[in-house]
């Protein structure tokens, strides 16, 4: 079962108003007493329906969910989609974009609404298991950035992330730098990968994904590397990975 809900964030984008969702398993309804773990995901428009998704293909994650039987709770937002502000909203840094120039990035706000007002209202209101252990963020490209940083940085709440194809090109030595000094617990798992097919779409993601792999390595991270063959910058390709990284992050 997919609900779905409005929600604005306005210290981020003021009175924009974009969709939320959550999945509930189907024991939910059942069981009163049973509280599941959450998985917090980018790009929610992307996440469970193809008619809900910005180019007609969606991760399909409900058809996973329901085929497996998990017992999960997955919660995810959408982006804004005006101009570049999805640029800005999912990164921890600025940087130079070569279609909108110089993005302001604006992570950090997005991530304290998550942390300080979203997971919050989700605990209040569903049957979670609220602590660290339980809690894990999911997201490709962009949202695959967020989730890394939102595992390293935000530690404390996270203690599992999938990062597909993250876009780590967008400031390298700056992420080093931001992740080099977050104090990540040694029981931290991520898992990260990009497709074979994508790696020349920016000149710096080669080198950048092997830096960070050494620095998470060095961090203590149990970390998951993959180069996917034949994977390429899409959401089909992402679905097709959905039970490696689920596997890999024990949820």
């Amino acid at each position: 079962m997919v609900k779905k809900w409005d929600v604005t964030i306005p210290r981020l984008s003021g009175k924009y108003v974009r969709t939320a969702y959550i999945y509930l398993p189907e024991c939910y309804e059942e069981d009163e007493l049973r509280r599941y773990p959450v998985l917090y995901m980018f790009d929610g428009h992307n996440v469970f329906f193809d008619a809900d998704a910005a180019f007609g293909k969606s991760w399909n994650m409900t058809s996973y969910l329901l085929w497996t039987r998990k017992n999960l709770i997955v919660v995810a937002v959408e982006c804004n989609k005006k101009g570049n502000n999805r640029l800005k909203e999912y990164s921890p840094t600025s940087f130079e974009d070569g279609r909108f120039g110089k993005i302001t990035g604006k992570g950090r706000t997005y991530m304290n609404w998550l942390v300080k007002e979203l997971k919050p209202y989700i605990d209040a209101n569903y049957r979670t298991l609220p602590d660290r252990a339980h809690t894990a963020i999911a997201g490709s490209s962009m949202g695959g950035l967020m989730s890394l940083y939102a595992a390293t940085c935000y530690n404390k709440v996270f203690s599992k992330a999938a990062c597909l194809s993250p876009s780590l090109w967008t400031n390298p030595e700056k992420l080093k730098e931001l992740i080099g000094k977050a104090k990540i617990a040694p029981d931290t798992t991520i898992y990260m990968d990009y497709g074979s097919e994508e790696r020349s779409n920016h000149p710096v993601q080669k080198q950048a994904l092997a830096d960070m792999s050494q620095l998470l390595l060095e961090k203590n991270v149990n970390l998951a590397f993959r180069i996917i063959p034949g994977g390429n910058h899409s959401e089909a390709s992402w679905e097709k990975q959905i039970p490696i990284f689920m596997d890999c992050l024990g949820l």
